[in-house]
């Protein structure tokens, strides 16, 4: 089962705001009427003597005394509503769950995600008030796949309109091959992973979309020779695909992304961390 955090983050924000609010109209000044009606009843003393009364400093702090859902929430409502406003709107923070966008991505890397770049939206509801910029090819992007309630995170490969070819293991965008270069052949070790099992290799290359350079790979085998896919990209739609595109489900397989369902641009590598017990490393730290 997904943790919703924003929606989490959201009811927080939401009830510590509430105390927070109801206490500032409405409790504090009846905690002011209290201690002006103990101030009243002990009126016969000076202010040395109160400071010496215990039993006036008794009924101080009883008057005075706030509920431990009011301190809490007074306490923790700047906080939870800063991390929901940095969340919601400026940075996201993800992290890497699975082999898709290796070897760009690595499972356990810990990303930053740009939450405005490519327009503002409401939180939760996730509608466009404001528009910045699209989405370009070669892009890293967080998104929710159409009848999906996860996030995915794949480059952008093709644009509204685009007409978009895969043939060969080659990749083609409107009648004109990607470029790329070859760079090195791994042989797969994990008994898992697709290429292991149909007894591939992986060939690791350098592919350029839109002057944007970024390694990729993909699963050579004689089966694959012959395999084709070719599909226009609807208006206000994108075609996404992971770096490891044997091991990737990608618009092939759950469609185009709709634009209302996009999160935000991947931009940075902050930490990696591969296991709970393990030690966080930073040695990946770089943009995207």
């Amino acid at each position: 089962m997904d943790i919703n955090v924003p929606l989490i983050l959201f009811l927080l924000v939401a009830g510590t705001g509430v105390v927070t609010l109801v206490d500032r109209v409405l409790w504090a000044g009846k905690r002011k009427a209290a201690i002006a009606k103990v101030q009243e009843s002990f009126s016969e003393l000076t202010e040395e003597q109160k400071e010496e009364d215990k039993k006036y400093q008794a009924a101080i702090a009883t008057a005075s005394a706030e509920p431990s859902y009011v301190e809490i929430s007074k306490s923790f409502f700047p906080l939870l509503a800063l991390v929901f406003v940095v969340r919601s709107f400026i940075i996201e923070p993800f992290q890497i769950p699975s082999e898709s966008m290796v070897p760009t991505l690595e499972v356990g890397d810990f990303i930053a995600v740009n939450k405005f770049t490519y327009g503002i939206r409401l939180p939760i509801l996730r509608t466009k008030v404001l528009d910045i910029n699209d989405p370009e090819r070669g892009d890293v992007m967080v998104f929710f796949p159409p009848n999906e309630k996860r996030y995915f995170i794949k480059r952008v490969i093709g644009l509204p309109g685009d007409k978009v070819r895969i043939q060969n293991n080659r990749l083609f965008i409107n009648g004109v091959e990607v470029p790329r270069e070859h760079v090195s052949d791994v042989i797969p070790t994990n008994p898992g992973e697709f290429c292991f099992s149909v007894g591939g290799v992986y060939k690791v290359m350098e592919e350029t979309i839109d002057g944007k350079k970024h390694i990729m790979r993909n699963c050579s085998t004689p089966s694959s020779a012959g395999l084709a896919y070719s599909s226009v990209v609807p208006e206000g739609h994108y075609f996404m695909m992971g770096d490891n595109r044997d091991n990737s489900g990608d618009s092939r397989k759950f469609g185009m992304v709709p634009e209302e369902r996009i999160v935000g641009k991947a931009f940075v590598i902050w930490m990696h961390w591969d296991k709970f017990l393990s030690i966080p490393s930073f040695s990946r730290v770089g943009s995207i």
